[in-house]
Formats: structure tokens, C-alpha cells, sequence
């Protein structure tokens, strides 16, 4: 390995066939190459389907009315559903263990002032609940609380947007905010993953936004985070569905109707995801692996190839005393150093073009594409192996034949 004659006989091979290891070494680099980016780009999708779900809870069930679109027990068509609060403590307490967090929200498009600033904003009416629901951070202050909904307090939690629209300079715990005429305390800033758009709604207490609508007990919605320690993706999907069917029982909704009582439920949604996904990286996977494998291929061939050129110099070598194992295992070692150089080149390029691509394809739902080092790693070892094993078989076969065989070779 470390004889000095053999590495100077090596390096004389290479750069008197200077065609021959560029295309030995790019079928290597190429497969390397496709291998990194394929898998990069497969990552980059996975890290866009992933990213789509940061908004709110991954374990959220969202229960929400329309229009029946069916006739049921003498009740027409055309029927406007609606919930109220009885409606989501029926809900929630259906089967109460498989209940993480829950909150019922009423919103509405509202006026809200603060000195000469105004504009319309949508307002939640919530309970705590809600901050896990909607996976929101506090910035400053607190969410409200279940003393605020008890009392029907005018408290009100604002987005960050809020905060830059309305307020600007100063801290906003304590400042007060005129929502559709009626005055409301700040008592917390929160962000959230799903963007601007989400940082520009205000929550206050339902209670109390229900009071504002003269006394109304209307839920437009309920959002139900399902116990995921307890349930899996199957069983909450199942639970989504017994849900939905007992509100409709409850509202005297056709089973068969699809209008009047909806349901989204993030574990179908995840679940279509994922299997999506998977389908995606064994594809990808497959694609990459051909890709090795043709290189491995190519390079055999070519290994194959380069033996059988330098016939005759292994009958002139064994002629004058040189050991079949010597010559196995310079070819060998070159076939490796060629492997290993043109791997390099194959890898640094590849990383070098994920990098490039960085955050460019998001539009294509490709965002930051990357593969792990331990990866890499493997693929690389691959094609060293499958280089050396495509540099020992012709050679092993060609330190077999007679010196006078060898040099009748054409």
C-alpha cells in the first residue's frame, strides 16, 4: 500500500491516459452527484409538507356547520346548522380521555382603534385552550385565563402585527384598545408560525364577545387537540368521525349529508401526507440507488476495459518476475485512488449545489434541500467497495494467464 514505486507507477498510468481516468472517474462523480441532489431535493419536499403542518397543533380536530344539503326527519333542505356552547361541552366531554385541548372560537371582523391608529381586524372569541390550538408564543404579557372567561373580563391578547399596526412605539401590556365601541385591556402579545396573517387577529374571552353580540351563545367553531400520547393516527381518525356523527345526530343532520356537519381532522391529513411522503423517498431512493448503481456499473465496465488494454504490460510484468498478487493490487489501487478522487469531486459539487439551491424552489415546494452527512457517507463507501471489486475481478483474471498468452493479446 505504502510502496513508493507502485504509487509513481499509479500517477505515470493516470497521466498517460489522462481520457481514460477523467471517464472513469466521471461516471463515479456523476452518480454521486445525481445521488446527493435527488435525496436533497426529496428532503426539501419533506421539509415543505412538514413546515405546512407548524401553524397549528399537528393533533388538531376542527369542527365546524353549514348548509344541509339534504332533507332529514321532516326538516328541509337548505338548512342553516349553527353551534352553540352546549354544543362543544357535548363535544369535549363525549369521550373526555381523548381530549388534549380544546377550545370553541366565535369570530368576527371588528373595528379596533388605538388613538388616531384603526382598522378592521378579525376577533376571537376563545378560551385558553386556544394557545396550544393555534401553537402561539407569548411575546409579552399572558394569554387570557379561565378567571377572565368566568368574569367576562374586557381583556384581549393581540397579535404582533396588531402590535406594529396599532400601538407602534412602547409596550402594549396595559394599553387599551376600542373594539367596535367597547374598550379592552391588553394583557398579552403573542407570535405564531402560521405568519403575519395570523399575527393580525386578537383573541379576547368568548364570554365576553358573546355578551358584546347581545347575549348570543354562537360557536362558530371547535377546535379539539386529541390526546396523542393515547391515540394514534388510526384511532384519531376514527374519533374525528364519532364526533362528527353525534353532532349530527344531535342536529338532526342526514348521516349521508356532507355539508352540515364538517370535520377536519389533522391526523387524515398527516396521515395522506406521510404516505405520500413515503411513496416520494422510495422513489427518490430508488432513482438514487439506480443512479449508484449505474455509475458502479460504468465503472466496472471501464475497469473491464482498462485490464484488457493493459494486457500485454501484465505479460511483459510476469514475464520479467513480477507476482500476480502485485499487479492485482496495483490495478486495484488504482481503480481506488480514481474511485475515491472522482467520489470527492462528485460530493463537493453535489453539497456545492443544494447549497446554491438553498430556499430558491420554495415556490415548488422544495424548501432548504439536504442530505445527512452519514448518507453521504454510505454512498460513498458504496462506490469505493464496487471500485475496488471492479479493479480486483479482471485483474485477478488477467494475473492468471500465461506471460506468452498475454503478449499474443491483440
Amino acid at each position: 500500500m505504502f510502496d513508493l514505486d507502485r504509487w509513481q507507477e499509479i500517477f505515470s498510468s493516470i497521466r498517460s491516459n489522462v481520457l481514460r481516468t477523467v471517464l472513469s472517474g466521471f461516471t463515479v462523480a456523476l452518480g454521486l452527484f445525481i445521488f446527493i441532489v435527488l435525496f436533497g431535493i426529496g428532503k426539501g419536499l419533506q421539509n415543505a409538507f412538514s413546515e405546512g403542518f407548524a401553524g397549528d397543533a399537528k393533533n388538531l380536530i376542527t369542527i365546524y356547520t353549514g348548509k344541509t344539503t339534504l332533507a332529514y326527519k321532516g326538516l328541509q333542505s337548505d338548512r342553516n346548522v349553527s353551534m352553540n356552547n352546549d354544543d362543544y361541552d357535548f363535544l369535549v366531554n363525549a369521550d373526555k380521555e381523548n381530549v388534549g385541548a380544546s377550545s370553541p372560537r366565535y369570530a368576527t371582523n371588528l373595528m379596533v382603534k388605538y388613538g388616531k391608529e384603526s382598522g378592521l381586524y378579525q376577533v376571537h372569541g376563545a378560551e385558553p385552550g386556544e394557545q396550544v390550538i393555534e401553537n402561539r408564543k407569548l411575546v409579552d404579557g399572558r394569554y387570557i385565563n379561565s378567571f377572565d372567561l368566568a368574569r367576562k373580563q374586557n381583556v384581549a391578547v393581540i397579535g404582533r402585527m396588531v402590535q406594529r399596526d396599532l400601538i407602534k412605539n412602547g409596550g402594549s401590556i396595559g394599553k387599551e384598545l376600542d373594539i367596535n365601541g367597547t374598550m379592552f385591556k391588553v394583557v398579552g402579545v403573542f407570535s405564531d408560525d402560521g405568519g403575519d396573517r395570523d399575527e393580525r387577529h386578537i383573541t379576547v374571552p368568548i364570554t365576553t364577545l358573546q355578551q358584546m353580540k347581545k347575549g348570543s351563545d354562537t360557536v362558530n367553531t371547535v377546535y379539539i387537540a386529541y390526546n396523542d400520547k393515547l391515540l394514534n393516527p388510526q384511532d384519531a381518525i376514527k374519533y374525528g368521525d364519532e364526533l362528527r356523527d353525534k353532532l349530527k345526530a344531535r342536529k338532526n343532520v342526514s348521516p349521508d349529508d356532507e355539508n352540515g356537519v364538517r370535520v377536519w381532522n389533522n391526523a387524515k391529513n398527516m396521515n395522506d401526507t406521510f404516505t405520500f411522503m413515503a411513496v416520494l423517498t422510495a422513489i427518490v431512493g430508488f432513482i438514487g440507488l439506480g443512479t449508484l448503481l449505474a455509475g458502479i456499473i460504468g465503472i466496472s465496465n471501464i475497469m473491464v476495459y482498462i485490464v484488457k488494454e493493459r494486457t500485454k504490460e501484465i505479460g511483459v510484468r510476469k514475464a520479467i518476475g513480477a507476482k500476480p498478487a502485485g499487479i492485482v493490487a496495483l490495478i486495484v489501487q488504482e481503480s481506488v485512488v480514481i474511485t475515491v478522487v472522482s467520489g470527492f469531486v462528485g460530493i463537493g459539487v453535489g453539497v456545492l449545489t443544494l447549497s446554491l439551491i438553498g430556499d430558491s424552489l420554495e415556490e415548488f415546494f422544495i424548501k432548504s434541500p439536504s442530505v445527512g452527512w452519514g448518507s453521504i457517507f454510505m454512498a460513498f463507501i458504496a462506490l469505493v467497495f464496487s471500485g475496488l471489486i471492479a479493479g480486483f475481478v479482471p485483474a485477478y483474471r488477467a494475473s492468471r494467464i500465461k506471460p506468452i498468452e498475454a503478449l499474443r493479446t491483440e
